[in-house]
């Protein structure tokens, strides 16, 4: 497995719509193996695609030890709720801010097994689903910041 190298903001890549995946063949469950590594690494709890420079519809998410959501072309297709709090990004180490998300999402995606999966999360697993569902669609936290993080050491 490969450590793969994190974009950056201001990367105009980061800022693509990402094309769904239409075969699982072994470059995408190697790309989910290097993304998962990548991600632990780096100490994130989500990672999309499009932020290793690969602009297929993939994320990982991680939010709790051991258990990692490995999503082929994910879709939110219920939201509710509302919660608002500290969010960042692999792609813009050291920063953070306030963000407005659903309390709670489902969302449907297909597994490295091809199977097609839904998933129900609530708070920081609806959150980081969202975060990594806007990644793909070439959306940054940023768009959805209420404010930015001034004291870095209170989050």
């Amino acid at each position: 497995m490969a450590i793969l190298k994190i974009l950056k903001f201001g990367d105009p890549t980061l800022r693509k719509v990402c094309r769904p995946v239409t075969e699982i063949t072994p470059r995408i469950t190697m790309l989910l193996d290097d993304m998962t590594d990548t991600m632990r690494v780096n100490e994130g709890c989500g990672l999309a695609a499009s932020q290793v420079g690969v602009l297929r519809r993939v994320a990982v998410i991680e939010v709790e030890d051991g258990v990692v959501y490995e999503m082929i072309n994910p879709k939110i297709i219920a939201a509710e709720g509302h919660q608002e709090d500290v969010e960042g990004c692999l792609s813009n180490p050291g920063e953070s801010g306030i963000t407005s998300r659903p309390e709670r999402v489902t969302v449907e995606y297909t597994d490295r097994n091809g199977e097609m999966c839904t998933l129900t999360g609530e708070g920081l697993l609806a959150r980081a689903i969202c975060h990594e569902c806007d990644h793909l669609d070439g959306k940054l936290y940023i768009d959805v910041q209420i404010r930015p993080v001034k004291d870095k050491k209170k989050r």
